[in-house]
């Protein structure tokens, strides 16, 4: 029904004046309130402690929720327990739950109460229903731009917000399922289930223009000029970071023996070039992010866990020695040399799975330490890693006293590990006498943590997965992170390259620390635009670059999630 209505909106929105504008801040909150909004929730449960100000009120709003998330839990605890068969149900198992429920409804009523007294706006806040555009043009900072979408059945409908001209919308024919397959098209170069360099499929720069026509020319006369873009995608066009939509007509060029291989994707006309990019799970996340008070000067820069100790590496693919792409002096054959990619092992098709089957990861050792060199934090006391990058580490951190947070590690999704059945971080293989601790980070811990982050990084593979469903832009630890306490979340859409991972992190926070440093969508732009036009691999023997990391696989995987104007 609301999508006919916007429809109908689209189809008069060439009225002039107050009337057309009108119909295009009210389309705007329709198209917000169609889509999903499990990270908004999240969001606002973040910005709601941090409103509250006083620390034992904000204990207390952190209380309540924490008690929401059980009573949702339990409920669905009861719910499957109802729906056994009558020789199967355990009558006394669901009058435990029921009277749990009963309880902590119980004490969720005198917190409740408590908060109300002393936060009126509590629930406005909380549940503050689909944003208005001019609530969303206020948020924004002169140079800022937020375009917003709704992919249909029949058509995808967009909006751009910015402050100081009236709200641009359209109606484009690009139905979902036709979005689905660009997406896919587009996917299938930037995570390609191959080996070796010479395998990485071309990717298609023709249809990455004609998707930048259709998604951003309708409504240009509402973000041109802009200096940086908030992106809130929506079904299919969560897949795609809009960093690899083309801006302008290219055509890319043939390799040339002698120079690096991917060289001819430098002179693409990539968007990542022409706007800093950051991406926003709904439009009314900005102004709840933009509602949260500074943070405590006096917090450290930075802790980060990485190469946590799984166990065995039986699982790690054995390589010829001449093909490996890698660091230490090993000579490259370049289009037969090995991807090495940052990713968790094919498990499904294995008769069981566990923490100890993952493959360890080196690299992340080093990238955590040149992060927490660029931030310029204790290597001894600020770095947590190998058997140290634990579960108890990290539940044992003060969170709330750090700027930067890094969990450089496999990210794991339902199924990847016997009896996963939420996404997870892959931590240290604990010691049996660790109780509680079973070497997996899941979400559900994660929304119990309580941080006051600027970042958090999560420099792992499938780490802005979700259900599968594309309901959301990003979910799974992406929605329990904001949970907890983060302004802005550094996530992976798909299975890194480990050196170009590495280098991609360690400038953008090396940026960051500048004397004068940029936004975080601006540090991110920059950092893009090195990779593109300098980035590469150099084999040490010679120092030659043996090929250039200006091809999207190596430098469009990470996405800023969050506030990008923000220190």
């Amino acid at each position: 029904m609301l999508e006919t209505y916007l429809r109908v909106l689209s189809t008069h929105r060439g009225a002039g004046g107050a009337d057309g504008a009108g119909r295009a801040d009210e389309s705007f909150s329709v198209g917000e309130a169609l889509r999903g909004q499990g990270v908004q929730r999240a969001l606002a449960a973040s910005a709601t402690r941090a409103a509250a100000r006083d620390s034992q009120l904000s204990a207390i709003v952190r209380q309540e929720q924490d008690i929401d998330r059980r009573i949702s839990g339990l409920f669905g605890s009861l719910a499957a327990a109802l729906s056994l068969a009558p020789s199967q149900r355990d009558d006394a198992a669901i009058e435990r739950l029921r009277a749990e429920a009963d309880a902590l409804r119980t004490a969720r009523q005198v917190l409740h109460g408590e908060i109300q007294a002393s936060f009126p706006d509590y629930a406005k806040l909380l549940s503050p229903g689909p944003v208005a555009a001019n609530e969303v043009r206020a948020a924004l900072a002169p140079g800022e731009t937020l375009v917003a979408y709704y992919t249909g059945e029949r058509e995808t409908f967009v909006w751009a917000v910015s402050p100081g001209r009236p709200t641009a919308f359209a109606a484009i024919s690009l139905p979902s399922s036709e979005a689905q397959r660009i997406a896919g098209q587009l996917r299938a170069a930037l995570d390609p289930q191959v080996q070796f360099l010479g395998d990485i499929p071309e990717f298609n720069v023709a249809l990455a223009h004609e998707l930048h026509e259709m998604l951003l020319r309708p409504v240009e006369s509402g973000w041109s000029g802009a200096r940086s873009m908030f992106v809130v995608p929506h079904g299919p066009l969560a897949q795609v970071p809009f960093a690899v939509l083309v801006s302008r007509p290219s055509v890319l060029g043939r390799e040339i023996e002698g120079r690096p291989l991917f060289s001819p994707y430098r002179a693409v006309s990539w968007l990542a070039r022409d706007v800093a990019l950051a991406q926003l799970p709904a439009a009314a996340a900005l102004p709840m992010l933009r509602r949260i008070p500074p943070a405590s000067a006096s917090r450290q820069a930075f802790l980060g866990f990485g190469d946590p100790v799984f166990g065995t590496a039986a699982l790690v693919p054995t390589v010829a020695q001449d093909t490996v792409v890698a660091r230490g002096g090993v000579s490259v054959a370049t289009r037969a040399a090995r991807l090495v990619r940052r990713n968790v092992p094919a498990t499904s098709g294995l008769s069981t799975a566990q923490l100890a089957s993952l493959p360890p990861l080196p690299d992340t050792a080093e990238e955590v330490r040149s992060i927490a060199q660029a931030l310029g934090a204790d290597p001894v006391n600020d770095v947590r890693l190998g058997t140290a990058a634990s579960e108890r580490s990290v539940r044992d951190a003060d969170l709330m006293r750090r700027k930067v947070i890094m969990f450089a590690t496999h990210g794991l999704v339902p199924g990847d590990l016997d009896g996963l059945t939420l996404p997870a971080l892959a931590m240290a293989n604990p010691h049996s006498s660790d109780v509680g601790d079973d070497g997996l980070l899941t979400m559900d811990e994660v929304f119990a943590l309580r941080m006051d982050a600027d970042w958090v990084v999560l420099s792992a593979c499938n780490t802005a997965s979700g259900n599968g469903d594309g309901a959301e832009a990003i979910s799974g630890l992406g929605r329990a992170f904001f949970y907890a306490g983060t302004r802005a979340l550094l996530v992976s859409n798909w299975p890194v390259e480990t050196t170009s991972a590495r280098e991609l992190t360690t400038d953008l926070f090396r940026r960051q620390a500048a004397a004068e440093s940029p936004s975080r969508a601006e540090a991110m732009r920059e950092t893009l635009v090195a990779m593109i036009t300098e980035g590469g691999l150099t084999d040490p023997s010679t120092g030659r670059t043996v090929f250039s990391y200006a091809h999207p696989i190596f430098w469009a995987p990470f996405v800023l999630v969050g506030d990008a104007g923000r220190q």
